[in-house]
């Protein structure tokens, strides 16, 4: 039996200076936090920072539980 392999996806084009098509966006900013920013989250509620580490994580309170949350998180927004 023989299986047709898919073809690897595009990966995104670089802009071309001269090109007419208008540049693709610039990626939004990173969301930055600080010591007793007020959070949520999308599953675990409003929550108090605790902590932060350099860009990689931040250490949120959730009122009965304390989590260690990767950044960049899409659910985890200031208020």
């Amino acid at each position: 039996m023989m299986v047709a392999m898919k073809p690897p996806r595009a990966e995104t084009r670089r802009y071309l200076p001269g090109s007419p098509f208008k540049p693709p966006a610039p990626p939004p900013p990173a969301e930055t936090f600080a010591v007793h920013d007020q959070v949520t989250h999308d599953k675990y509620g409003l929550g108090v920072i605790l902590g932060v580490e350099d860009d990689v994580a931040v250490l949120v309170d959730f009122g009965p539980q304390r989590l260690r949350i990767p950044v960049p998180c899409a659910k985890l927004t200031k208020l």
